[in-house]
């Protein structure tokens, strides 16, 4: 694998606006290639018999019905904000019209 030279760090550093100093510039190249190679190992492996996935882990939404359920201890939870107008929540207004 072609080495990661200090001016690529650096020309990376100065797109992502970082001050580093030689010492980081050197360690950073120094990390960057060991990724680098730890990549092309990855790519030796062999994945033909192996479907596609997006996550390690199958997320699955758990969906329920919408219904409107009226809570025992509203008023205690109103009294709770900062602001309320009747039965509601009263916020900031943050859309302008």
């Amino acid at each position: 694998m072609r080495r990661i030279s200090t001016d690529e760090v650096k020309k990376v550093a100065q797109l992502a606006r970082l001050e580093l100093n030689e010492s980081e510039i050197n360690q950073h190249a120094e990390q960057l290639e060991k990724i680098l190679d730890y990549i092309k190992q990855l790519e030796n492996i062999n994945t033909e018999n192996i479907a596609c996935t997006t996550r390690a882990i199958e997320v699955v939404n758990a969906f329920r019905k919408d219904e409107n359920k009226d809570y025992e201890n509203s008023e205690e939870l109103l009294d709770l904000a900062p602001s309320r107008e009747n039965k509601f929540f009263k916020v900031p207004k943050i859309i302008n019209e």
